[in-house]
Parts: structure tokens; sequence; C-alpha cells
């Protein structure tokens, strides 16, 4: 997009985690279509100045850093408000899924890796950005979960259990926050991302036919759905997991 196609700043500013590519770049581009500023980070220093230079210096700001790191949470933060003025929506997209087996023999050093990255993480994320602006002068927080948390995900159990964590710590800040600030997750089924390639490389039609949709999700789809729990068109949503799908759930059904 260029300078000239830009939308006028809508006056909103959003931190945007895991953003450098995938999901967290789609909900950011998405944002920033719509007049927003963002800040965004990534643990790739490189990926994420090159997310920044295509979402427009103006409109974005890269924090490089891991997630779980508190200091990082802090620098993301001070950012937006040293950076943007304020701090109005947080998406919490940052997470890792190190592992693919069985649960029964999951090395609990891996489990509490991505509990730390992925729910633990948004907590901290949550507590700063009420405390530096949110608790003041309201907003909204997106936390991201996946259809993993809300059924049986065989092979990515620790990674399915961490989303389940993460649909209800939606719920608790949503109880929490509550009249301010409203909180809700989106839970995604397979988006074609560089995070979840393995589960449809060289077999991205077989992957789809299983959609009633008839495809794969992209990252765009999430974008226009974390754009709309952050607009004024769901300020009497809060506390809920929107089920971003392309229909596969259907398949669960009798006959």
């Amino acid at each position: 997009m260029s300078a000239q196609e830009r939308p006028e700043l809508s006056g909103k500013v959003a931190l945007v985690t895991g953003a450098s590519r995938g999901i967290g770049y789609g909900i950011a581009e998405a944002l920033v279509a719509r007049g927003d500023r963002v800040v965004i980070t990534g643990r790739g220093e490189e990926a994420l100045k090159e997310a920044v230079e295509r979402l427009g210096a103006d409109r974005a700001i890269g924090v490089p850093g891991k997630a779980h790191d508190e200091a990082h949470q802090a620098a993301a933060v001070e950012a937006a408000v040293d950076g943007f003025g304020r701090v109005d929506f947080l998406i919490n997209n940052a997470g890792t899924n190190p592992v693919f087996g069985p649960i029964a023999d999951l090395d609990l050093g891996v489990a509490r890796k991505v509990f730390e990255t992925n729910v633990v993480s948004a907590l901290g994320f949550a507590q700063r950005t009420w405390h530096a602006w949110q608790k003041e002068h309201g907003g909204a927080i997106v936390n991201i979960a996946s259809v993993a948390g809300v059924s049986a995900s065989p092979f990515i159990g620790a990674y399915g259990i961490s989303k389940a964590a993460m649909i209800n710590l939606t719920i608790q800040l949503a109880h929490e926050f509550a009249p301010l600030v409203r909180v809700n997750a989106i839970a995604p089924a397979v988006v074609k991302t560089k995070f979840a390639q393995a589960l449809y490389e060289g077999r991205e039609a077989e992957a789809a036919a299983a959609y009633p949709l008839g495809r794969l999700g992209e990252p765009e789809d999430i974008g226009g759905a974390a754009a709309f729990l952050t607009s004024s068109q769901s300020e009497w949503i809060t506390g809920q997991t929107l089920v971003v799908d392309g229909g596969i759930f259907l398949n669960a059904g009798v006959g």
C-alpha cells in the first residue's frame, strides 16, 4: 500500500506479538489498513525489520525479542506508549509448538516451554498493557487460540492444552477487565503459514478437501476476525472464542 493509498489515522494503536510473518503479520496488516498504528514483535530482527517496511515505518514499530522474556514485554509496551502515545489493543499471537508426538512421551521441560511462551507470556503482555494504558482508557485484547484448544489434538497435545488454557485466560481477563476492556479469543483451524506448514506441506489439496469451504485458512482470514473484535462493531462481545475454521467442525456431525 503506497503512502497515497493509506487511510487516515484512526488514532488507535495496537500491539501485535509474533507479527513478523504469518497470522500475526496478517493481523497487523488488517489493522494498518483501517488506519491503526501498530507495534509488532518477533524473534528475528531482520524479518521484523522487513515487516515494518512493508507495513510502513510511519505506521509500525518493531520490537525484537522472545515473548516469554519479561524485559521484552516491558520494552514492547513502552515502545507503543512512547512511540505512539497509547496502546488501545493487544493481540496475543506469539506461540510455539516445538514437539510432535504422543503426550504420554512428552518431555516435561518442553511442556513448560510451550506454556511459558503460549500462555504465561500472553498474561504478562495483558498485565502490562492494562497497567500502561487500558485500565484508565479502555481498549480490547484478542488472544489467538486454536481449534486444538477445543478438541482433541493428536500429536500436538501440549500445544492443544496450552491453547485451551489461553481460552480460559480469555474468560478470566474478560471478567476482571470489564467494563473498560473487552477480551476475546480467535480459534483458527489450519492456516497457511510457516508455523503450520508441517500439517499440509506436500498434501495441501488433500488437507483442504476436508474443509466444507474447500480451502485452508489464510492469514488475512484471521486478520479480518481480529479487526472485527477490536472494532466498535463488537462493543457488546467479551469473553468469547470465535472459531474460524472453514467449517471443519461441521464434519463432526452424525450421519
